[in-house]
């Protein structure tokens, strides 16, 4: 769909999302990935005196997301907040539980496509990667400074990539590097390409992942979140990598076996055929939900 503030923005699994979410009129929501805004106001369209807090760890993207909010602002709060900040978000706008959290880990198509913030092997900009854009570490600190060895490792644990040794020994020779374009370069005459995807993008994902915490934010989410659910209430949780997908899997699991949630996907749910033909970057995602007991 096109987004009212200008950039092309697809909210992934928007329907299943919306299903599992099972959304009550007057109920109390949270999408902690709030991004351009898509679900967030899927959300409010389906809500009468409900309200739903809309977070995001990207000021521009939260902002973006405010501006396509148009007529339904009075049901949505804004929070500037990584996932360890929900406790925060509630806070703020006093509340203590809620029936229903969602979490969209992807990227979205604004920040990728946007140069100056870091984030693609296809744009050239600064080696930033930043979600909050307040802080201070950068991927080009990470790059330019970690030692060949614990660079090697961040490749090899965070993006799965096998080729960690090779990557990091031509990145160190190459030094310093200052923007996407010199790292993807380097990366794809360090490594040949296999398949699909740009040599680079493994890499590309470990750094992401390490200057914005995310691995550690998904935990903290994934045990706050449950526990501030209403019984009934619902968690739903887009990945797309299966760092994060085994994270979500094992977490959900635990809540089932101690008797606290039940498991609503038995299987991950995964875009139909449609949606990856409309949406490519879509095709990787997987949603699993449960609901609190």
């Amino acid at each position: 769909m096109q987004d009212e503030a200008g950039p092309r923005h697809y909210s992934v699994l928007l329907r299943e999302s919306l299903e599992f979410l099972a959304i009550r009129p007057n109920g109390v929501y949270v999408d902690m990935t709030a991004g351009l805004g898509g679900h967030t106001r899927a959300i409010a369209e389906r809500l009468a005196e409900g309200v739903v807090i809309a977070c995001d760890q990207d000021a521009e993207s939260l902002e973006l997301a405010r501006v396509n909010s148009g007529a339904l602002a009075d049901r949505i709060r804004f929070f500037h907040g990584a996932f360890s900040k929900v406790p925060e978000a509630l806070a703020a706008n006093e509340i203590a539980s809620v029936d229903g959290v969602l979490a969209d880990l992807g990227v979205s198509r604004y920040q990728l496509n946007t140069a100056e913030r870091g984030f693609s092997v296809m744009e050239d900009g600064p080696l930033d990667m930043r979600m909050d854009r307040t802080q201070q570490l950068t991927a080009a600190d990470l790059v330019n400074e970690l030692p060949e060895k614990a660079l090697a490792d961040l490749i090899y644990q965070l993006g799965e990539e096998r080729r960690s040794r090779r990557i990091s020994r031509a990145i160190v020779r190459a030094r310093p590097l200052r923007t996407t374009g010199q790292l993807a370069r380097l990366i794809e005459e360090a490594v040949p390409r296999t398949g699909r995807l740009h040599p680079a993008t493994q890499t590309f994902m470990a750094l992401r992942l390490k200057v914005n915490s995310e691995l550690e934010e998904l935990d903290a989410l994934l045990r706050i979140a449950p526990e501030r659910l209403k019984a009934g209430g619902r968690f739903v949780i887009l990945t797309f990598m299966s760092i994060e997908d085994r994270k979500v899997k094992r977490s959900f699991q635990q809540l089932a076996r101690a008797g606290k949630a039940k498991i609503l996907t038995k299987h991950v749910v995964k875009p139909s055929e449609h949606e990856v033909s409309k949406n490519a970057a879509s095709r990787s995602a997987k949603l699993r939900a449960l609901e609190r007991i």
